[in-house]
């Protein structure tokens, strides 16, 4: 009789935590959503508001606020967000209390392309929307840019972002016709011919050689246009 008891006592246990799991699942399912809390991972100069991703937030799953979190579609709101071309990668959830958060990581823009549409240049090579919200300084993109091509801009846009003396100089990336790449620095009036983008890093090396001892002889001014384009050699010629 002692071992049946202790069956049935263990028995009853388990049904006790069964019973009171299956009820705190009902009761956490039917607790109504909270109004969404944006957060925004990284850069906080906003692109994209607050209320601009709780309004996308809203218009895809009628009212998110005053819902039960079992009829809530998470990952259409989190597909609706990502799809965002100002959104990098959106992640949406809810916690067991009903707050409804929303993680936002915006693109970052590396160059803006100055056309009839123009736009930006995000850190991965691609499109980006300008903002109504927040402009970024960044270098000015002119010439023949197609949006579907951005392969020699975005090289060029990134070696400016990860070089001190290219990112406080270049102002302005040109790209002719037939792809090569001028730029412009910042209070001079002459243009660097780059040519293509081999050996990128030696040329790179010849402008910085050239304008420290051009800013040293104070003769800046006095050039028109600096090719790279010679192998080893800086070709100036004067205004």
């Amino acid at each position: 009789m002692k071992a049946n008891w202790s069956y049935i006592k263990m028995g009853l246990l388990l049904g006790l935590v069964v019973f009171l799991y299956a009820f705190s699942s009902a009761r956490s399912g039917k607790r109504l959503v909270s109004k969404p809390n944006v957060e925004f991972i990284g850069n906080k100069n906003l692109f994209i508001t607050h209320e601009d991703v709780s309004k996308l937030l809203i218009q895809n799953q009628q009212s998110v606020t005053n819902k039960s979190k079992e009829i809530l579609d998470l990952n259409l709101l989190e597909t609706t967000l990502n799809a965002n071309p100002i959104v990098e990668f959106a992640d949406v959830y809810v916690s067991v209390t009903g707050k409804l958060t929303a993680k936002v990581k915006q693109k970052t823009p590396i160059a803006r392309v100055v056309a009839d549409a123009s736009f930006y240049v995000d850190s991965n090579g691609g499109y980006m929307p300008l903002s109504k919200n927040y402009t970024e300084r960044v270098p000015m993109v002119t010439g023949f840019v197609n949006k579907n091509d951005l392969e020699k801009v975005y090289t060029i846009a990134t070696k400016i972002q990860e070089d001190q003396f290219l990112k406080k100089h270049v102002v302005q990336i040109h790209q002719n016709k037939n792809s090569t790449i001028n730029l412009k620095l910042r209070q001079c009036d002459f243009v660097v011919k780059l040519g293509s983008l081999e050996q990128l890093d030696k040329k790179i090396n010849n402008l910085k050689a050239f304008y420290l001892k051009a800013t040293k002889d104070k003769v800046l001014d006095n050039y028109s246009i600096v090719n790279l384009q010679f192998g080893n050699q800086v070709v100036c010629t004067k205004a």
